[in-house]
């Protein structure tokens, strides 16, 4: 008697070869090299993507009257904070030719919690996300 579990046996030769006749069908299928380029169906796929309508950075690049969401995030990258504001207060506070991207430095300024003494590190670094 082993002391090996009843799961574990080595498959007998006819099993590896069926194994081994599995995976070589299963690679058969063509592949697209590296180098080549991918197919327009991809690109369409990628292009009609509804997540690919607006990045982060057109978003971070908007006036605040042009953003459609109701919530506005920011965190830091450095202290780890995260604020939110509504886009209503924030164009009430800002003004609606704000540019979203100042208006999240300005609302991380004036909290930071990671102070250097140095002018040039002090401050946080701003991650745009998606609410």
């Amino acid at each position: 008697m082993t002391d090996r579990p009843a799961s574990w046996r080595m498959p007998t030769p006819k099993q590896m070869e069926k194994l081994a006749a599995g995976t070589v069908r299963k690679q058969a299928t063509p592949v697209a090299a590296p180098e080549e380029p991918l197919p327009p169906e991809y690109w369409d796929s990628v292009l009609k993507d509804p997540r690919a309508a607006i990045t982060g950075a057109e978003l971070r690049q908007r006036h605040l009257s042009e953003i459609q969401r109701h919530v506005l995030r920011v965190s830091c990258r450095r202290c780890d904070r995260t604020l939110e504001i509504q886009t209503v207060d924030a164009v009430r506070l800002n003004g609606g030719n704000a540019i979203w991207k100042d208006v999240a430095q300005r609302l991380l300024d004036n909290t930071c919690q990671q102070r250097t003494g140095r002018h040039e590190e002090d401050g946080c670094w701003p991650a745009f996300e998606a609410p």
